[in-house]
């Protein structure tokens, strides 16, 4: 993501926590800066993608965080999946700062990181969105400005109850038809009323036994874990949500926390002793 808008020509200042995965931004001419608050320090707009909330609230509120060296008249741009309490609180800290700040969580993966086609959710002022827009367009091929602070952050929970069923629909499925001897079933089923963004991506994956992350399963717990809170802040009942997350607690618990949210296929197996083969390339 970070790349795209480099090649657009901006200049553009990093930070990672590892240094090592920042080296390919840094031979093509971005710098580096050893906190979050120098990023800032040295920008008129602050991207942050981490992992968890802890991690935002660090990134961003900490003593070395993004609002300790933004400079008034700045944006935040937050895209971490994350709470939508913790993205209102960013926006009144830097509101105190004379700082703007949206939150603008993506989806789309792997693939749409790397094709510059992810789903945008932001939320915030209208102000402050449409002045990074351009820059969000670098990156993304929708983007809607939900609401105000917090609403994107509330999209992105909808597109993550979507994923969470989805996928168990999708793993199930094929999951059935391994059983039942079919072969090329995707060829039947991907293009017509059963079809979806996961099983077109996902599907052929699973059947090569390709479970390496886009998306890894601890950070999708997370998601549903967020979404769940918020549901019952809400008084909703979510029982495909839960059932989801139950699932992809006991896939984490047998060790796949690191592959990808695709890897569902091998606790689903497992309920059924089911031993999960390498599939043959014909049978996508």
């Amino acid at each position: 993501m970070c790349g795209h808008i480099l090649a657009a020509g901006y200049r553009v200042t990093v930070h990672t926590r590892t240094r090592a995965r920042a080296q390919p931004l840094l031979d093509r001419g971005a710098s580096w800066a050893d906190t979050p608050a120098e990023v800032a320090a040295a920008s008129d707009v602050v991207f942050s993608i981490v992992g968890y909330p802890e991690d935002v609230r660090s990134v961003i509120l900490g003593n070395d965080g993004v609002l300790a060296g933004a400079r008034p008249g700045a944006t935040v741009v937050e895209m971490t999946t994350s709470e939508p309490s913790l993205a209102v609180e960013i926006y009144r800290a830097a509101k105190e700062k004379r700082v703007e700040a949206i939150d603008a969580p993506v989806s789309g993966g792997d693939v749409g990181a790397r094709n510059a086609t992810l789903s945008i959710m932001v939320g915030g002022e209208e102000e402050a969105v449409e002045r990074v827009r351009p820059l969000l367009a670098l990156v993304g091929k929708t983007i809607v400005h939900q609401g105000g602070p917090g609403a994107g952050q509330h999209a992105k929970m909808v597109n993550q109850i979507l994923i969470a069923s989805g996928m168990v629909g999708v793993c199930e499925a094929l999951l059935y038809g391994f059983r039942a001897g079919l072969e090329r079933v995707l060829q039947s089923v991907a293009s017509g009323a059963a079809g979806s963004w996961s099983l077109s991506n996902y599907g052929p994956r699973i059947l090569a036994q390709d479970l390496e992350p886009g998306f890894v399963v601890e950070h999708f717990i997370k998601d549903m874990g967020i979404a769940l809170a918020e549901a019952r802040r809400m008084r909703l009942a979510l029982p495909g949500l839960a059932l989801a997350h139950q699932l992809y607690l006991a896939l984490e618990a047998q060790g796949s926390g690191r592959k990808g949210t695709h890897s569902l296929i091998l606790a689903l197996a497992r309920l059924s002793d089911v031993e999960w083969p390498k599939a043959r390339p014909d049978q996508t």
